[in-house]
């Protein structure tokens, strides 16, 4: 068994989409990014690959790279997800959660599960996502900003 673990946080500005989870969320912002700027799906492949030993996010899909501009970053999670599966690896299991003063994300929280898992080839049930404010602090709470942070456990197939 192998545990990642993955964090992303992204600026919020005017003139980009919502993408959280692969879900277009109707908000006035968006996130500021090279790709969609998903830090949900961002944070997840980076605890896929942390798991697995194999870097983060920045290496496989590095932000100079063109054609990783605008990228769809469930995109980059089912490539993260090639990646360990060829290394022996199965995915037991993605908890996730969300930090976002505004908006409120209960409504789109199984879409994204949904989403997460037809990208990473796994079940559902084998996905949570949870979503918290910060109470008004920081650059989160004071709505400059949204991040994201996920654990992934990891086993492997002898």
């Amino acid at each position: 068994m192998r545990i990642g673990k993955g964090f992303d946080i992204h600026k919020l500005v005017d003139g980009r989409k919502l993408i959280l989870g692969g879900v277009e969320i109707p908000f006035e912002k968006g996130l500021l990014g090279h790709s969609d700027a998903d830090v949900l799906v961002h944070a997840i492949c980076d605890a896929i690959l942390g798991a697995a030993g194999e870097g983060d996010i920045g290496v496989h899909f590095p932000d100079t790279d063109p054609k990783f501009k605008n990228a769809n970053s469930l995109n980059l999670l089912k490539i993260s997800c090639d990646k360990v599966r060829s290394k022996g690896y199965s995915i037991v299991n993605i908890d996730s959660t969300v930090f976002a003063e505004k908006p409120k994300l209960l409504q789109y929280k199984d879409a994204m599960r949904k989403n997460i898992a037809e990208s990473a080839g796994i079940d559902t049930s084998d996905i949570n996502v949870k979503a918290t404010t910060f109470e008004g602090l920081g650059a989160i709470g004071n709505g400059e900003g949204i991040g994201a942070e996920s654990v992934v456990l990891l086993k492997h197939s002898f």
